[in-house]
């Protein structure tokens, strides 16, 4: 019995990323019964990335992932699920705040014709949250994290925006007016589910599927900072939203993929916050109180006497010729983030499992955590002069942090070993540290 139940949840947790389910299987009358698709997800989205690795080599005879570049992907994926563990996410919560005080009428959760119309609402409302999220400055400021990376492939669905959310949320209240938030709850999850495997190079083609469906043919080039490529295909599951508004393109040419200025690091804080500096520091350049505003409401392309959107005549002439940023690291080093990124994973992994018997502060404690280990594992994939200092800042943080019982429990085969590795860390991070003071002093004197 346990078998059969083991197999029905697989088969759900596949076929809903591919929006497979049945209307009858993934209706629920509460958002309490509603199965944590996104969740259950995750070892589908580790096998299908190793896949795409596989496949890729096979086919091209290099990786289709690279280090640095996937282990940020993944990071910023962390990072974007960390304020859940101390509020519901804000599209859920306002949707429901809505429903309960404002609804004009309430469709039956059990009718397959809700199930289906939530498909296209959410779907629809989806197309305009993504579209106004490229049109919109300090909208962009939060999406522009998911566009970072130089890469295309699996690992890139997973570099998601810390703050994101906090916008988002205002473009599905109409739909809170008639439908059921556990309705709400199933396709905005399904969703987000399919437009995992649609970042990827080595599907090509789709045939007829092309005409109604968001493929990865049409994703790439909404990834794409070729002239052709900017601001096109926002669909989520549907690309009809773009044929019917006007913002659809073809693929043509080699799609360079990432920003159209990159960023050139793998600092995950940086990564998720420095457009809100950038265009903070843009407004102050502006005389007038209008163009400061308009800053942050027009286009990212938008300068005062320019439309609301503004233009590319600033951007960089892509040649196709273009090199990703990769920095040139050792190989133990790479070991050695590899290992450190596994032991945060696990960590990660424990405090969504326990975060009910967890304290606030016991969460606020290990979220700074993650945050500080996350960011120290950006600065020795960057090669930063500091990251010394700060590694070895965050391997003492670690190893007070277990020896007094802070961090949540590692399997007791492994509680040891660990330990030593991780003292091992400090004392190397500490006789690096010292070493590059005393060099430093010898340089000064």
């Amino acid at each position: 019995m346990a078998g059969a139940v083991d197999f029905k949840v697989m088969s759900a947790g596949v076929r809903g990323m591919f929006f497979m389910l049945t209307p009858n299987e993934s209706s629920f009358e509460t958002v309490e019964e509603v199965p944590h698709y996104v969740q259950q997800a995750t070892p589908f989205f580790m096998g299908l990335m190793v896949l795409e690795l596989v496949v890729g080599f096979l086919k091209t005879g290099t990786p289709a992932i690279t280090l640095g570049d996937g282990l940020t992907s993944v990071a910023a994926g962390m990072i974007s699920r960390l304020p859940m563990l101390l509020v519901r996410g804000c599209e859920l919560t306002a949707y429901m705040y809505v429903w309960d005080k404002y609804r004009l009428i309430e469709l039956p959760w059990d009718s397959p014709w809700t199930w289906w119309f939530m498909f296209l609402g959410v779907d629809f409302c989806y197309y305009w949250v993504h579209r106004l999220a490229h049109e919109v400055s300090f909208i962009w400021a939060a999406h522009q994290v998911h566009h970072s990376s130089e890469y295309y492939n699996l690992t890139t669905a997973l570099r998601q925006s810390l703050t994101q959310q906090f916008t988002s949320w205002i473009f599905y209240v109409p739909l809170a007016l008639i439908a059921p938030p556990s309705i709400f709850l199933v396709h905005i999850q399904l969703n987000l589910l399919y437009q995992f495997w649609i970042h990827t190079e080595l599907i090509k083609d789709l045939g007829p599927l092309e005409w109604i469906f968001n493929t990865p043919k049409h994703h790439r080039v909404h990834h794409g900072r070729n002239l052709y490529c900017i601001d096109k295909n926002y669909g989520g599951i549907l690309i009809i939203w773009d044929r019917l508004f006007g913002t659809f393109a073809e693929e043509q040419e080699k799609v360079i993929f990432g920003l159209v200025f990159p960023i050139n690091t793998f600092e995950i804080l940086y990564v998720q916050l420095h457009y809100y500096f950038h265009l903070w520091e843009r407004s102050q350049t502006y005389k007038t109180i209008s163009d400061k505003v308009m800053t942050f409401f027009n286009g990212p392309s938008w300068k005062p006497g320019k439309g609301r959107l503004g233009d590319h005549d600033d951007n960089p002439v892509v040649t196709g010729k273009e090199v990703p940023h990769e920095p040139n690291w050792s190989l133990p080093i790479q070991v050695y983030v590899v290992m450190h990124f596994l032991l945060v994973l696990w960590t990660y992994h424990d405090l969504f499992e326990n975060k009910m018997v967890l304290s606030q502060l016991n969460i606020l404690g290990m979220v700074l955590y993650i945050l500080l280990t996350l960011t120290s594992m950006g600065f020795l994939i960057d090669q930063r002069p500091t990251a010394p200092l700060l590694e070895m800042f965050r391997c003492a943080i670690m190893v007070a942090m277990q020896r007094y019982n802070c961090l949540t429990h590692m399997l007791p085969s492994l509680e040891r070993p660990t330990e030593a590795f991780v003292s091992l860390s400090l004392l190397y991070w500490g006789l690096q540290s010292f070493s590059q003071l005393l060099s430093i002093k010898r340089k000064a004197d």
